[in-house]
């Protein structure tokens, strides 16, 4: 494999210390970071793999049939999930995201789904349950997954030509197939639907109105249409700022077809920007990590399908966490150290990067998104 090629045993190598402060203090769910961000959003790996070889993520010519994937043995347990889960819980999180890799292809989830569909926040509330999916397994799980109980849905389609999408997943999967599992999950209550579009410039933004058309039209409210600016995740999509099309153009296109207009934020820290069709038929939103940085309001956490926890998605280096629970350490113990790492938290990568003073990452990597979930 070429220099670009950053082995997952790398990544493992590079961990840094979960420490276990002297001074055990329980979760009040009061956690805050070192710029005053709370914990509310955790968003979980549960696998490596995807059966899609997208370029903007997993680019086949790095992730080929070659290339060396985590053993089960390496992957945390549901058990080991779900306590970890519980204790992000005690600290303040609301949400739960499932991602991968494509976390479809993570055996028996549906099971997992369950486990986390008990636990409850401080105040006795359950948590909102939700997975990041590519759909091409979703016509046959999502009964299973809505029965297990997950409430929502977020699916990847950066096309609706049929040509170009099989182009860019690179392993000449059908559009048709995706838009069927996002019929059945509509049809099961998986609603309301997320749908990203990841934009790229010259490769598919003149789908952009096409995409606005579609969902508004067949799925009105039901589907959130999102869309994402090519974002400088990993190292090996060889990402460069004129492929970016920025969410202020994307939305003069549509609204030059369809009036927008603005919406308020359902929540802190919400990554979309919201704008809804002003004749009632739905909305969409826009993901601007590269023009409009949202780092102010981060308050994500992502735990790696092996148990490292990522202050960032674009990090380096993860805190190992699994460590602790294949270890002695009790849950007070390991949510003292959960609460020391975000305490001392201060990532604000896209912020610098828009002010031209993004950090160095080590070697100059940054952690894959197929590892860590978008």
């Amino acid at each position: 494999m070429g220099d670009a090629t950053i082995p997952l045993i790398d990544l493992r190598q590079a961990a840094l210390k979960a420490v276990v402060p002297e001074v055990v203090s329980p979760a009040n769910g009061l956690l805050a970071d070192r710029l005053g961000r709370p914990l509310r959003d955790l968003r979980i790996s549960v696998t490596d793999r995807c059966n899609f070889r997208c370029s903007y993520c997993m680019p086949k010519e790095v992730f080929d049939s070659q290339y060396k994937f985590l053993p089960q043995s390496s992957l945390l347990s549901f058990e080991e999930i779900t306590r970890t889960a519980r204790l992000f819980a005690a600290h303040g999180v609301q949400k739960l995201r499932l991602t991968g890799g494509e976390p479809l292809l993570r055996k028996h989830l549906e099971v997992l789904i369950g486990m986390l569909a008990e636990l409850r926040t401080p105040e006795g509330h359950p948590l909102d349950l939700t997975l990041t999916t590519n759909a091409s397994l979703l016509t046959r799980k999502a009964q299973a997954l809505k029965d297990a109980g997950l409430q929502r849905i977020t699916v990847s389609l950066d096309a609706l030509d049929d040509s170009i999408f099989r182009r860019m997943n690179d392993v000449d999967f059908p559009v048709a197939d995706v838009l069927a599992g996002i019929e059945a999950a509509a049809a099961v209550g998986l609603w309301p639907i997320k749908v990203n579009m990841v934009v790229k410039q010259g490769v598919n933004d003149h789908e952009i109105v096409p995409m606005a058309r579609f969902f508004r039209e067949h799925f009105g409210s039901a589907v959130v249409l999102r869309f994402i600016e090519y974002m400088d995740v990993g190292t090996t999509n060889g990402w460069a700022m004129d492929h970016v099309v920025a969410s202020a153009e994307v939305r003069r296109r549509i609204h030059e077809v369809y009036t927008l207009e603005p919406l308020n934020p359902t929540a802190d820290g919400e990554t979309a920007e919201r704008w809804r069709y002003t004749d009632g038929r739905g909305e969409v939103g826009f993901i601007s990590s590269v023009t409009q940085a949202f780092c102010q309001d981060c308050n994500r956490a992502r735990l790696s399908t092996e148990g490292r926890l990522y202050l960032c998605l674009f990090a380096s280096r993860g805190f190992d966490l699994r460590e602790l629970l294949r270890g002695q350490a009790s849950d007070e113990q390991i949510a003292a150290a959960i609460g020391l790492i975000w305490g001392q938290r201060e990532d604000r990568y896209s912020q610098l990067r828009g002010q031209n003073a993004a950090p160095d990452q080590p070697g100059g990597r940054k952690v894959e998104m197929h590892y860590i979930g978008g």
